[in-house]
């Protein structure tokens, strides 16, 4: 607090007879201290002495005396996190039995929201700030706890990813870029902001009902809107407790406030929290362009994996060329990376290679050499189309370090996962042309949902030709001859996927070709082709990369 300065004007009363001006030894009948604290003006009365018999002339004459006195504001106590997440608690928590069950399992197990604290600790100023400056009840900054566990790398077998688990259309919805560089599901910030987008959106919906929103959010409007008009049509009442949902979210809410309720008052559960600074952790820095995750992280004096923590929209070696030009640095560390970003060469934000193209290449083949889009070396190398030659150059953006260390790419994520050590013995498969995840599981008789798992995968997730799939057997024999029990040193490149092409008019093995960044030869071995000529509304069957096509 600031150091506040009085100054004490003091009004006195002389005694005055005739032209005498000096004291006769009367003593002053009233004396008047005005203080002056900033704009506040206090004016007191001294009590007056024994009075005295009154003199034949007085006359008051003002004294002034300016008296600097430094007076120290009482420190004001400073509040944690917590204490600041709990004074913006709005929601409703009634005295229900799915409560308290939740609440119990809580209790029974601090150590799990010791886990969850420490993994929200960088994230959770922020998005506290976000649901403050929204005017939405702050329990809502506690609901990565019930979505992900505050795990910002988290996948579900829904194919729901990040803190608030967006699927990838509502994702899209909400303005959440999904691409090969950059999943904007996982960037704490924007998914943040569109998850308050979403939920207010679901609260307005509901009338301001935040239970019903939560339900939504879980379930889907729809799947809310139609048990409130089941219940209508039935006379019973439309609140959540009272609505027939999916055993999910007849979870999901509940839990959610026995969360609150957990952190509301963590004495009374025998609970103890961490405490958190209120305080940033992160600052979020434009960068301009696209720039090395490596280089940014040397500049900022942080590791690569802490890096990649704050800004876990990143898939690859390198932020989207696309943008969101933008990266989450600590607090301590902004200003020593805002210089050395400043002072950066902005010929050197990446590391370049020189190709010579070779007879047979095309772009999809290089881009996967080189873990890039073709997108990027057609803007790069100003092409207009797949065109390329043998023998002329390409300039192609590759890592400042070796790629494996950077620890949290999406294809170092695979690769961990692929690689963790599980019950039974490991087997790969390479996926070949009519391959389902179903009858791959079926095949090596384990879950098909154990199966995507393994691999990092959703049970819904399209397969890829040439992918390798970990397979853990826990007995009995594989009818496929072509398991094999090679350990998987490297997660795979290949981003392929199948897809038919109806043969137009005009078309030619060559054009088609060029069209999917693929070789001739490649469209013959799958497609048996024997012949130079195609007839119009022939089918094709072809692998192409999907990453390729959409960028």
């Amino acid at each position: 607090m600031p150091i506040r300065y009085l100054t004490l004007t003091i009004l006195t009363a002389l005694a005055l007879s005739g032209c005498n001006t000096t004291n006769n030894g009367a003593e002053p009948e009233l004396i008047k201290a005005a203080v002056h604290a900033d704009s506040a003006t206090m004016t007191e009365l001294a009590p007056a002495p024994a009075r005295q018999p009154e003199p034949e002339s007085v006359a008051l004459k003002p004294l002034e005396v300016e008296v600097e006195l430094e007076l120290e504001s009482a420190p004001v106590p400073q509040t944690g996190l917590m204490d600041r997440l709990r004074a913006g608690f709005g929601l409703e928590i009634p005295d229900h039995p799915r409560i308290d069950s939740q609440i119990r399992w809580f209790a029974s197990n601090n150590d799990y929201l010791d886990r969850v604290q420490e993994r929200a600790a960088p994230y959770l100023y922020f998005i506290l700030d976000e649901a403050e400056q929204r005017g939405i009840p702050s329990e809502l900054a506690l609901l990565p706890i019930v979505e992900s566990g505050f795990r910002p790398f988290a996948y579900s077998p829904g194919r729901a990813a990040g803190l608030w688990q967006f699927i990838p259309s509502t994702g899209k919805h909400f303005g959440l870029e999904q691409n090969w560089w950059y999943d904007g599901r996982r960037d704490v910030v924007a998914a943040t902001r569109a998850a308050f987008d979403y939920l207010s959106q679901l609260a307005s919906q509901f009338d301001g009902d935040w239970q019903l929103a939560l339900a939504g959010y879980n379930a889907g409007a729809g799947t809310v809107q139609r048990a409130i008009k089941r219940n209508q049509r039935k006379g019973k009442p439309t609140d959540f407790w009272s609505l027939e949902l999916p055993d999910e979210t007849m979870r999901y809410v509940p839990k959610l406030l026995a969360v609150a309720k957990v952190m509301g008052d963590p004495q009374q559960y025998g609970i103890t929290l961490a405490d958190i600074p209120n305080q940033p952790y992160f600052d979020s820095i434009d960068i301009g362009s696209q720039l090395d995750l490596a280089l940014a992280a040397d500049m900022a004096g942080i590791s690569i994996e802490d890096l990649y923590r704050l800004n876990p929209g990143f898939n690859r070696w390198a932020t989207a060329p696309d943008g969101p030009h933008r990266l989450s640095i600590p607090v301590e560390q902004a200003e020593r990376f805002s210089e050395a970003l400043d002072a950066l060469d902005p010929q050197k934000r990446l590391r370049w290679s020189r190709y010579k193209i070779r007879p047979g290449d095309n772009l999809g083949g290089i881009a996967r050499k080189h873990k890039t889009t073709v997108a990027l070396l057609q803007q790069v190398n100003k092409l207009k189309g797949n065109n390329i030659r043998a023998g002329k150059h390409l300039l192609i953006p590759v890592s400042v370090k070796s790629l494996d260390q950077y620890t949290h790419t999406a294809d170092a994520r695979l690769a961990k996962t692929k690689n963790r050590q599980r019950k039974g013995k490991r087997l790969t498969h390479k996926v070949v042309a009519g391959d389902t995840l179903w009858d791959i599981a079926q095949r090596y008789k384990v879950s098909h949902r154990a199966l995507a798992r393994w691999n990092g995968m959703s049970p819904r997730d399209t397969l890829r030709l040439g992918q390798q799939l970990v397979i853990w057997q826990q007995g009995g024999k594989s009818q496929d001859k072509l398991a094999h029990a090679t350990p998987l040193l490297s997660p795979p490149v290949d981003t392929r996927s199948s897809l038919r092409y109806r043969v137009r008019k005009g078309d030619s093995l060559a054009l088609i070709a060029q069209r999917f960044n693929v070789t001739i030869s490649d469209l013959r071995k799958w497609n048996t082709l024997e012949g130079r000529y195609l007839q119009p509304g022939q089918r094709l069957q072809l692998f192409v990369d999907v990453a390729e096509q959409t960028l």
